[in-house]
């Protein structure tokens, strides 16, 4: 009797486990956060944000809106500020007005930071440097696959939460 149970407890353990770690994966690949939420978790984190249009408000390009972003762009977010040490502003987002595509702002999976000395040291020192992108944007690649893109004025950070295909085309 005693086996049995022993059996039937574990395997009950590794199901469980299981079912914990495939939705642990899935929705960590499509959660998607609210504004509130998204500015909770980064404000906690030190991390500020500014608009030209001192807004939040997705459906205005003035505005640095958080709504819709992915919890993997948050996370490499909050891990770019604690591995760095540097003071992170975003000032783009998911609200409309940027470039269109699968792994856009608006779909979530990019944002926009300030350049100060302290990340352009960092990005460039800790990351592989990478192709110059067609616009001239100087880009440099993360070992988790993120695509950082030196538009001059900010830095264009793709965060692609370990999908490859993504990196492919923030690579490309």
């Amino acid at each position: 009797m005693m086996d049995r149970q022993r059996l039937f407890i574990g395997s009950g353990a590794v199901a469980a486990a299981a079912v914990l770690a495939l939705a642990g994966t899935a929705d960590a690949a499509v959660a998607k956060l609210s504004q509130s939420a998204a500015a909770s978790q980064l404000s906690a984190a030190g991390i500020t944000h500014s608009s030209t249009g001192g807004c939040t408000t997705r459906s205005n390009a003035h505005c640095t809106s958080y709504d819709q972003i992915n919890q993997t762009t948050v996370d490499g977010l909050k891990t770019l500020k604690s591995a760095s040490s540097c003071a992170i502003n975003v000032t783009g987002g998911t609200e409309i007005g940027h470039a269109s595509g699968t792994y856009s702002h608006y779909n979530g999976y990019k944002a926009d930071i300030s350049r100060n000395t302290c990340i352009d040291s960092y990005v460039t020192n800790s990351f592989t440097h990478i192709a110059t992108r067609s616009d001239g944007a100087t880009r440099w690649r993360s070992s988790a696959g993120n695509v950082y893109a030196n538009e001059g004025s900010h830095w264009d950070i793709t965060y692609c939460g370990g999908d490859t295909s993504c990196t492919a085309a923030a690579s490309a």
